[in-house]
């Protein structure tokens, strides 16, 4: 791993981490379905055109079902959800939600696919459960929404669930077509839903959200994920894993500074429970960490 690797890492990290803010930013000029489903179907059909030469290795007739799925789990559910539980909570708070995904695939490889159980592995998921907790607690409180944990929390399970039913079938798919063919279909969804709960004409054409659909389009669907399969190709697994989780700290820190977002204790306390947890969930564990990684490439 060279000095490009590294600074390929750093890109995606940022763009996964700034992006939480920016699309709270724009959920004020516009119906938050209708805001996932634009990012999503735009940025499968961006993803697509670049990997278009490649359209052979799609296998619609054998496949459809898997993409279906995927689709609907990693996509249409987890997009959905995100977008409507920013509108209620921090995004810094919400991104730590949500990156508990790891945690509950652990558990859930476990339950289906039976993948070993390790004492880090266990008391990884403990702690994480614990500092769920902790970061949700402000959600008893008059300022954060308990409904936007609990959208949270059903994002997280949502990818989680995707995550595993990926992995089962990742063998049968391209990486890079399942994810574009995902967020067309996830897209597509997320649109039909959106058109027929909310008002195309909601939408403000402003600057601001046509710099956060910009961004979503571009840089937090497309180019991020062809990032991430290039680091996961030319890169250990379990660093590219490892380095994916510093994400919800940087996000936490860009609400504070340039969304005077609150920063508590408990909060605090949470992430660093967190990322505690996902060492010991990765610990030693790098065949259950390269196949979390290559399926990671649905989320974010």
């Amino acid at each position: 791993m060279n000095l490009k690797w590294y600074l390929m890492m750093a890109g995606l990290i940022i763009i996964w981490s700034v992006s939480w803010p920016i699309y709270k930013l724009a959920l004020v000029f516009t119906p938050p379905l209708l805001f996932a489903g634009l990012r999503c179907l735009l940025g499968g059909v961006l993803l697509g055109a670049v990997i278009w030469k490649t359209r052979a290795r799609i296998q619609w007739r054998k496949n459809w079902k898997i993409y279906v799925i995927t689709g609907t789990l990693n996509i249409a559910l987890f997009y959905g959800l995100q977008t409507e539980g920013l509108k209620l909570v921090p995004s810094g708070l919400f991104s730590v939600i949500v990156y508990f995904q790891p945690i509950l695939v652990g558990l859930l490889a476990w339950l289906w696919l039976g993948e070993s159980m390790t004492i880090p592995k266990v008391l990884g998921l403990i702690l994480g459960f614990l500092g769920v907790i902790s970061v949700s607690a402000e959600g008893f409180s008059s300022h954060v929404s308990i409904s936007g944990i609990i959208f949270g929390i059903l994002s997280a399970l949502s990818w989680a669930l995707g995550t595993v039913y990926t992995k089962k079938n990742a063998h049968f798919v391209d990486s890079l077509w399942m994810v574009a063919l995902q967020c067309l279909i996830g897209g597509f969804v997320l649109m039909i839903a959106g058109l027929s709960s909310e008002k195309w004409t909601s939408i403000v054409w402003n600057d601001t959200f046509l710099f956060g659909l910009s961004f979503g389009t571009i840089l937090g669907i497309a180019i991020s994920w062809i990032l991430y399969v290039i680091l996961v190709k030319t890169g250990d697994a379990s660093v590219v894993a490892t380095f994916t989780f510093l994400v919800p700290m940087l996000a936490v820190v860009i609400g504070t500074l340039f969304l005077n977002e609150p920063f508590t204790k408990l909060l605090f306390l949470g992430i660093i429970l967190i990322v505690a947890s996902i060492y010991l969930v990765n610990k030693k564990q790098k065949q259950t960490a390269k196949q979390v990684v290559e399926q990671e490439k649905i989320g974010a």
